[in-house]
């Protein structure tokens, strides 16, 4: 459990765990995992023959990082309580529909990852995540969902996936022909000085 959790737990004020973990004297064990305090014996990691077990958190926008925290803190206890060791946390502020998000490829190109946890299939991939999914399991890797409770209609999903994508690629469109008007505008206005 994470440190919040257990001071809640115990009785003990957040800030008061965190001042007696600064200072060493928490009366039980602890460890990092990303900025996360977990309480408790750390999970063995995994062994170098079996990879590294890595908690991927995305969040859309930057107003969001504040969900992000939250997203790692449920994804990591999820995968404690699995009994799977955290190697690494691996967080991105980015659009799920941006196919160059550079820590996600990144994660993707690492053959030393063999698990890669996530809350939702959607903050991994909203697009083509079965594919995504097909091809590490072929390197003998493997991704996992914490909440896969999803739309389970695969046409429902399917046709939601499609209009999401015209949606962000019409509405990107239109701001770009919008802002190259009004350069062009202001251009044309203010004329030869």
């Amino acid at each position: 459990m994470n440190l919040k959790e257990w001071a809640a737990s115990t009785g003990i004020a957040y800030i008061t765990a965190r001042r007696q973990y600064a200072a060493g004297t928490l009366p039980v064990p602890t460890y990092r995992i990303g900025r996360l305090i977990m309480v408790g014996e750390p999970v063995t990691g995994t062994s170098a023959e079996t990879g590294q077990t890595v908690v991927y958190a995305r969040v859309s926008s930057a107003d969001q990082k504040s969900d992000l925290d939250r997203q790692v803190a449920r994804v990591t206890v999820w995968a404690t309580g699995q009994k799977l060791g955290v190697d690494r946390v691996v967080t991105e502020v980015g659009s799920a529909l941006n196919g160059h998000r550079k820590k996600f490829l990144a994660l993707l190109r690492d053959p030393k990852v063999a698990t890669i946890v996530v809350e939702r299939r959607d903050r991994f991939a909203r697009f083509g995540a079965e594919y995504v999914e097909a091809a590490l399991a072929a390197q003998g890797r493997r991704l996992l969902v914490v909440d896969p409770a999803e739309v389970d209609d695969d046409l429902v999903r399917d046709v939601t996936e499609i209009l999401t994508s015209l949606c962000a690629r019409l509405y990107g469109r239109r701001a770009g022909a919008n802002r190259a008007r009004r350069a062009v505008e202001a251009a044309t206005e203010s004329g030869p000085a």
